[in-house]
């Protein structure tokens, strides 16, 4: 596995003119991998956007390294980094705390109807990554008088489809404290993701330990 970052060259409208929606971030995640296009494969890439510090950046998450071009296409230059993950992965351990971010699309779907639909409150939202917690490997603490995690960003970007159908997703970003509480369904998450529409810049979790 590979953790990938570029930043994002937001002062130059003319190079970032196409990134004007999810479909389009997606697009270029997909095309930073052309070994796996002409294979002919489907892999899955995690990937979410940061703004860090002022500066926005594409975190991408994948079995195989992206071609550097292919990433940087509107990035500024010299901003590619790529780092080996399944390197950290296998310094988790049981117990451990850790410092984590998540962008996710906190969602629900009724017993009664086949049909998905967003949380909308903060304390749906949040009460959604809590409920998902010991099912994902790690705990968080959720109490009336105490809770380890806030929501620090939450938004509705817009996704359009082939066809022209045109929606907006909920997009919310945590970030907190956590205790991995099983490993192997904890490093699950981490590859795979938490939550719907990972293609479109949610799922991704990342985490650093806290100090000792």
């Amino acid at each position: 596995m590979y953790l990938s970052r570029v930043q994002i060259d937001v002062d130059n409208r003319q190079k970032i003119k196409d990134l004007t929606q999810l479909s389009a971030f997606h697009n270029w995640v997909e095309q930073s991998f052309p070994d796996e296009i002409s294979a002919g494969e489907r892999l899955r890439h995690l990937w979410r956007l940061d703004r860090l510090s002022g500066n926005l950046y594409l975190l991408v998450l994948s079995e195989n390294q992206p071609d550097r071009n292919k990433l940087s296409r509107y990035g500024v230059a010299d901003t590619v980094i790529i780092k080996d993950y399944d390197n950290f992965l296998s310094k988790i351990e049981q117990g451990q705390m850790m410092q984590f971010r998540l962008t996710a699309n906190p969602s629900y779907r009724p017993k009664d109807q086949n049909k998905i639909f967003p949380h909308v409150t903060v304390a749906q939202q949040t009460k959604w990554l809590a409920d998902r917690a010991e099912k994902s490997g790690f705990r968080v603490k959720y109490t009336a008088d105490e809770q380890s995690f806030d929501i620090v960003s939450r938004d509705w970007p817009l996704l359009s489809y082939r066809g022209g159908r045109r929606v907006r997703l909920s997009r919310v970003t945590f970030e907190g404290t956590l205790q991995v509480v099983d490993v192997k369904l904890f490093k699950k998450t981490l590859i795979n993701g938490l939550g719907r529409e990972k293609a479109f810049g949610m799922g991704l979790m990342t985490v650093i330990p806290r100090a000792k």
